[in-house]
């Protein structure tokens, strides 16, 4: 596409979806608006063997849009929770969240801002964070990309990665299996040295040294930095008539 005519949220969308490519048969559960798009966006386009849930009880066979519904939910098995953690513990799962911090080396934090004997900001606390991060790929949506939310090092580690002073001696230090990070800024994955982040790619109308300037921390760089890809018309199309037409994506990131 050229003259800019799609949104941000539409870029980060597809962006979000080349975490789910070449997946195979696993349950893609994007936490979040723009991740669950782009979940559903992969499944419709070149990862149609993943599993998408109505996040209660049911597999679907086509993406549910956000908003009101115009026609009942397209079922295709039975998923209550006790399955996720068996699809989870298996490693068949592949979760793209939205942290409030994430770092230089992986770890992301849901659960407080400050020191943690006097946090500033009580948050959600770190859920299922942990064990997704030990069982099965896990990659991540930033919506805000600045020096407080991509950060040296998070206030609390609500997940595993890669920093080797964090596990105790004698344990294992290669579970995790961080895939990509996406922000309104740019795209990284976490092959640095030591399995830092490492960046890919820059969005249409930014610089490295402009994300560089928002990052609150040093980062590698891929040996060719490209410009994320813009989404094609079959992308747009399938997005806005699709996945989302009741416009839900619009004013999901900051410009």
């Amino acid at each position: 596409m050229s003259d800019r005519d799609y949104t941000l949220s539409e870029l980060c969308i597809t962006a979000c979806a080349e975490a789910f490519r070449g997946d195979g048969e696993v349950l893609a559960s994007g936490m979040g608006l723009i991740p669950r798009l782009g979940a559903g966006l992969a499944k419709l386009t070149f990862s149609p063997d993943l599993l998408l849930n109505d996040a209660e009880c049911t597999l679907v066979s086509e993406p549910i849009p956000p908003g009101p519904r115009s026609k009942p939910l397209a079922v295709e098995g039975w998923l209550p929770f006790r399955r996720v953690f068996e699809l989870l513990w298996s490693g068949k799962r592949h979760a793209m969240t939205m942290p409030t911090q994430l770092d230089k080396l992986g770890y992301c934090n849901i659960s407080m801002i400050g020191d943690p004997a006097h946090p500033k900001v009580q948050l959600l606390g770190v859920r299922g964070i942990p064990g997704n991060t030990i069982n099965h790929p896990c990659s991540y949506f930033v919506p805000n990309h600045s020096t407080r939310t991509l950060v040296e090092k998070v206030d609390m580690a609500s997940s595993i990665g890669h920093d080797p002073s964090r596990w105790k001696s004698g344990v294992r230090k290669d579970f995790s299996d961080l895939r990509l990070a996406v922000t309104n800024l740019a795209v990284f994955d976490f092959g640095g040295p030591g399995g830092s982040m490492r960046l890919l790619s820059v969005h249409p109308g930014q610089t490295i040294g402009g994300v560089k300037e928002q990052t609150g921390f040093e980062f590698a760089q891929a040996e060719s930095v490209g410009q994320t890809p813009e989404p094609t018309a079959e992308q747009l199309k399938l997005i806005r008539e699709v996945l989302d037409p009741n416009d839900t994506r619009a004013g999901a990131v900051k410009e």
